[in-house]
């Protein structure tokens, strides 16, 4: 037997490479010792490799002779599967998992048919099995370990090495999503997500890290069947019920939000977590008292919280008690916390600090939150400079006159562009306090066309974006347009005649938004150089904003941004409207007139008193904007000058300059 069973295990190493010949010595085998289990079992096993139609009969043969193997049953679902016989396939898989519900294999074979037959809920059922079965994949624990501990060009490395042997690794596909998104390059992650779903449609995981990234883009609406989904398999997560509260809050169902929170405190009232989405969506729908509750909750829970204090201070008109600052500090003192509860309670004293006056402590908690969060993003000023040059250089008085005429022609929507910390949520609140206008928020949906034609600025693949726009026709122009109108439609739930899209980053795409939609409007929200670049200090940003965490990368974007928004002044004269923040706080009525007659809308003294509307604001001025506007905050910088060097040297002559331009200038 002892040479049976070595010549077995030479036949099974030909399976992969040369099935014809594992089955030549697995058919030798059988002559020698007819109904050898492990013999047959090889030989339907290399028929199926070599494509031999007898297979099946060979493991249906072996299954009669031995009802009760779940392994021959599985072999024969596989089989059968291969050579399209669909319906037995299943009933042998489920013959396989009925004798052995711990086997791995033909929950995974289950998942993939039930998927063709389009039985997502089974499909799902069958993959969970599968994934709690299934033993770690070896060949991807060092990648695991390298994403784990933030070493993200040598885990890529080994999983592209993976994916090149096996390209339909869902796991390994997962994972390089992962750390595609951690770059935020955002489609490339989508796509590889869809294929790890392809390969394994019953993916909870995939389909989870999904809809976060989605969540993380504030692409709300194709978060919401995924979701649906996942909720299917498994109706009482926390995770994913607190996904899908966060979906409706930015489609702008915040009742529906708050009810699902609410319904998850109940059930989970020990969870910080909890209590801070729910803060964050009571904050959005304007019940400043109630998520103050709310946050305090989350960090009564679990004081080390960094989150909820941040979270607090975010809140900008709220004051920290005495106790509430000595609580602060106590965990900031704490050699144990991880680098995200320590950067977030830096962020949150260092408000705190300046609220009681302290701006020597204030700015050294502000500097040390900011360096935490600079370690552990991708940004380079030098990149972000080129980048610019290359957008001007692109986007010519020439190149516009070209496609003069081109694009949708709706007038519906009205951009806010500039800086964060500028006074574009003062204007999205000014404007959406007019009859014939809606706020929504800031909409993804141009910086995704971007990044499908090509756009890279943290890898500065510009060139791929030239000729992807220079290549794009009157027609398609035409319905990307369109596509943006279609795309935005369920943020517009007032179905007013204008909406507001106020995506600060949308300055670097004035050039898109002109040749997509032509009719649009587009504000450019200014602010003076150092008042906007220290409050962009002063800010943890969850995402995104990676030039904000230090003085001379933030000194140096402002400049960029200047750069390139003069540019277009030049090179599409009177088709851009910029409100200087300073202005509107000296001069409220007239800039509001005058921002209006610029949106062809009739003016409206609502626009005055735009504290009183109600609306969901998703930024962090939300509490500012629902109070009348005040002069104090515009020199606050000022506190904080002798700190200020490096941002005054990037920022150069810039500084004295800010202010000169006329009122209510056209660009």
């Amino acid at each position: 037997m002892m040479a049976v069973d070595a010549r077995l295990m030479r036949a099974a190493i030909l399976l992969e490479t040369d099935p014809a010949a594992a089955a030549l010595e697995a058919t030798e085998i059988l002559k020698e010792h007819p109904g050898h289990y492990a013999a047959l079992l090889l030989l339907g096993t290399a028929w199926r490799g070599a494509g031999n139609p007898q297979a099946a009969a060979s493991f249906a043969e072996l299954a009669a002779a031995h009802p009760n193997s779940a392994p021959i049953h599985l072999e024969l679902g596989r089989t059968l599967a291969i050579q399209g016989d669909n319906a037995d396939a299943l009933k042998a898989l489920k013959r396989a998992v009925e004798l052995e519900p711990n086997l791995a294999e033909a929950w995974r074979e289950l998942a993939t048919l039930h998927a063709k037959h389009g039985d997502t809920d089974a499909c799902d059922v069958a993959y969970a099995h599968f994934t709690r079965l299934a033993t770690p994949e070896q060949h991807l624990a060092e990648a695991h370990t390298g994403l784990a501990n933030h070493r993200l060009g040598a885990a890529e490395a080994l999983l592209r090495r993976q994916l090149a042997q096996n390209p339909q690794d869902p796991q390994a596909l997962r994972m390089l999503a992962e750390i595609a998104a951690e770059h935020e390059n955002y489609v490339e992650a989508e796509q590889l997500y869809g294929l790890s779903l392809e390969a394994a449609p019953g993916y909870s995981r995939a389909r989870f890290d999904l809809a976060r990234t989605l969540h993380v883009q504030q692409k709300a609406q194709p978060m919401l069947p995924l979701l649906e989904r996942l909720l299917r398999l498994e109706p009482a997560s926390l995770a994913y019920r607190s996904l899908q509260a966060s979906a409706f809050g930015l489609l702008g169902h915040n009742e529906r939000a708050r009810r699902i929170l609410e319904a998850l405190i109940v059930e989970f009232p020990n969870n910080e977590a909890v209590y801070i989405h729910y803060g964050n969506a009571l904050r959005t729908g304007g019940f400043a008292a109630e998520a103050i509750a709310a946050y305090r909750k989350g960090a009564e829970l679990r004081p080390s919280y960094g989150e909820a204090w941040f979270c607090l201070s975010n809140l900008k008109t709220f004051r920290f008690k005495a106790e509430e600052i000595r609580t602060m500090r106590e965990q900031a003192d704490r050699p144990d916390l991880s680098d995200e509860d320590r950067l977030q309670l830096d962020f949150a004293l260092g408000k705190a600090l300046e609220d009681a006056g302290e701006y020597g402590a204030s700015f050294q908690h502000y500097e040390r939150g900011n360096v935490l969060r600079r370690r552990a993003v991708l940004y380079d000023a030098d990149v972000n400079t080129r980048f610019i040059e290359s957008v001007k250089k692109m986007y010519s008085a020439d190149f516009f006159a070209a496609r003069d005429g081109s694009g949708c022609q709706a007038p519906d929507p009205i951009f806010i562009v500039g800086l964060p910390r500028s006074g574009s949520t003062l204007l999205e609140q000014i404007l959406a306090s007019h009859s014939q206008v809606e706020g929504t928020r800031e909409l993804p949906d141009i910086q995704g066309f971007a990044l499908e034609l090509g756009i890279r600025e943290s890898r500065i693949e510009s060139p791929q974006f030239a000729h992807s726009v220079d290549a794009l026709t009157r027609d398609e122009l035409q319905a990307l347009g369109q596509r943006y109108l279609d795309q935005t439609r369920p943020s517009r739930v007032a179905g007013k005649p204008y909406f507001i899209d106020k995506t600060p980053s949308n300055f670097f795409h004035v050039g898109l938004i002109r040749l997509i939609l032509p009719n649009a409007r587009i504000i450019d929200a200014r602010r003076s150089a150092l008042a906007c670049c220290f409050s962009n200090f002063k800010q943890h940003f969850q995402a995104g904003v990676w030039f904000s965490y230090n003085l001379d990368d933030i000194g140096r974007f402002y400049r960029s941004y200047v750069r390139l928004m003069t540019h277009y002044d030049s090179v599409l004269p009177g088709r851009v409207h910029r409100v200087h923040y300073e202005r509107l706080v000296s001069d409220l009525s007239g800039e509001v007139r005058r921002l209006l007659e610029y949106c062809g809308l009739p003016f409206e003294e609502q626009c005055l008193r735009f504290h009183e509307t109600q609306r969901v604001v998703q930024t962090a001025s939300s509490e500012q904007v629902r109070t009348p506007l005040f002069a104090e905050g515009v020199d606050q910088w000022r506190n904080f000058e002798p700190w200020l060097g490096e941002l005054k040297r990037a920022l150069g002559d810039l500084i004295p300059q800010d202010s000169a331009a006329s009122p209510g200038q056209h660009c």
